[in-house]
């Protein structure tokens, strides 16, 4: 049985919702309360923590340092490979209505996912429903 074109359309509707929404709580889960750690900053910490091991001539303590410069190393991967923020927001704002209209998912399940209020109001999801 071939599917119509407005029963394909559907199914994009909902994979692109799907995928923006589930992008953006990834992100959110990927946020540290207190200051942004930014590309720039863990370079730094990196060349910095470089420099200390260089300097360092008590070889445990060198080893404690080249651990910290790999956990800055791979968070730096992550961070690069993460999308902008702001575009994230932008399709959570587009698609949280309609997916969250056609999931059932309230106002407070956003909440305790982590949404901020702010970003909800900006979906157009209230706590009225």
């Amino acid at each position: 049985m071939a599917m119509s074109a407005q029963h394909k359309a559907a199914l994009a509707q909902g994979r692109r919702e799907s995928r923006a929404i589930k992008l953006y709580l990834q992100a959110l889960g990927n946020r540290r309360p207190g200051r942004p750690v930014t590309p720039v900053t863990l370079e730094k910490r990196i060349s910095d923590l470089g420099a200390k091991i260089a300097a360092e001539s008590d070889p445990l303590k060198a080893v404690d340092l080249r651990q910290s410069r790999i956990e800055a190393e791979q968070l730096l991967a992550r961070a690069e490979s993460v999308a902008d923020m702001a575009e994230l927001e932008t399709g959570f704002v587009k698609y949280a209505k309609s997916y969250s209209s056609r999931k059932g998912i309230s106002y407070t399940a956003w909440r305790e996912a982590g949404v901020p209020a702010a970003m909800l109001r900006q979906a157009g999801i209230s706590r009225a429903g």
